[in-house]
């Protein structure tokens, strides 16, 4: 199989300057836009001025993201397409990072390194998909390896330990919106009265756990004329929009939609139902836009927020408590909302901020010594 690759080097990422940057292959498994492609070009963005990134991925949005960003790109397909593409690397840097997205790209890069013999830091970089023995247990078999893990949250370290991969392995870079990310996300007034419409957003998928939210809505009929919007697209689509247009007429699935933004900055409230979620874009871009956000007590998007203070919580798998903290919000201080939202904002200029996760991410990446 030909290798299919293409190099862009738009605007002045590359330019006389690049050759003085550590080379860093950043290697996806998908190139659609979800959060781990979103992530990995918010990275190598804020990461430009130390790494001369070149992205390796199938043909897709990401992708043509990157070269529009000015990024180089290869393309591969198959296993045999990634080697084909991989090898020049190795022959034309003696020092270079590899990160990836899947495990075996790190192992398949590993085993070229016998044949080349480059000074390479491997990094995996874990974003979950709510699987659990996939996302974390098969990991494990990669600590005999040199091998640095980047988790996303603090959740996804600990579910990595509890299935026999080594803590000292691990390093925990949260993901963030860049400052311009932040300064563009449309914007939420502050608070007059209660919650009175809610978002949510996500795939169609049983363990993002949108079917919860229904039989939230049934245990409380007071909460049949609440307003809920929910965008996303996946195999539960239609049995889940089926089942709201016959008993929950108030909760509206969307499908797919462009305008995720803009309907966080016409809501009151993100709802996150999933338990599993390693992270949780859409907490963070809630938050950005000005509105408080209802997670579950489990999961990643548990460890970004704190009760009351930057946002709620609910009992993880539990529509009753769900349907309890609903209606608590429908009737909820103003001031306390607009308290809340502030103060989400701000964890996203600290704790939660791209400068610190880019921090980690530079030390995760730097070249071996």
């Amino acid at each position: 199989m030909p290798i299919e690759a293409s190099t862009s080097k738009v605007g002045d990422l590359y330019d006389s300057q690049a050759k003085a940057r550590h080379p860093l292959a950043y290697v996806l498994h998908s190139s659609e836009m979800y959060g781990t492609e979103r992530m990995a070009l918010a990275t190598a963005q804020g990461l430009a001025g130390q790494f001369n990134t070149i992205f390796i991925g199938p043909r897709g949005p990401a992708m043509w993201e990157a070269q529009r960003l000015g990024f180089e790109t290869r393309y591969f397909q198959t296993t045999k397409g990634l080697i084909q593409t991989i090898r020049p690397l190795l022959q034309t840097y003696p020092s270079l990072t590899v990160a990836s997205t899947l495990p075996r790209f790190t192992l398949m890069c590993m085993g070229l390194n016998v044949i080349y013999r480059r000074q390479i830091r491997h990094v995996y970089v874990n974003h979950g998909s709510c699987e659990e023995e996939k996302d974390f247990g098969r990991i494990r078999y990669l600590n005999p390896l040199d091998i640095t893990i980047i988790a996303v949250s603090q959740y996804v370290k600990r579910k990595l330990i509890e299935h026999g991969c080594r803590a000292d392995r691990i390093e925990v870079a949260p993901n963030f919106l860049l400052p311009e990310q932040i300064a563009a996300v449309p914007k939420r007034g502050k608070f007059t009265g209660g919650v009175k419409r809610a978002v949510s957003a996500g795939r169609m998928e049983g363990a993002k756990r949108f079917d919860l939210l229904l039989d939230a809505v049934d245990c409380r009929p007071e909460l049949g004329d609440f307003p809920i919007e929910i965008a996303g697209d996946g195999a539960l689509l239609e049995s889940l929009r089926s089942r709201a247009e016959t008993r929950n007429s108030n909760v509206h699935f969307l499908g797919f939609a462009h305008d995720v933004q803009e309907r966080y900055a016409r809501s009151d409230l993100l709802i996150h139902p999933c338990p599993t979620e390693a992270f949780g874009m859409v907490v963070i871009e809630a938050m950005a836009a000005g509105i408080p956000v209802l997670v579950a007590d489990e999961g990643g998007p548990a460890t970004l927020v704190e009760e009351g203070v930057t946002g709620f919580k609910y009992r993880a798998n539990d529509p009753r408590d769900l349907a309890r903290r609903l209606v608590e919000l429908r009737n909820a201080d103003p001031e306390l909302l607009n308290r809340v939202t502030a103060n989400a904002v701000e964890s996203l200029q600290t704790s939660l901020s791209a400068a610190a996760s880019l921090k980690r991410y530079q030390h995760a990446f730097a070249p071996v010594d």
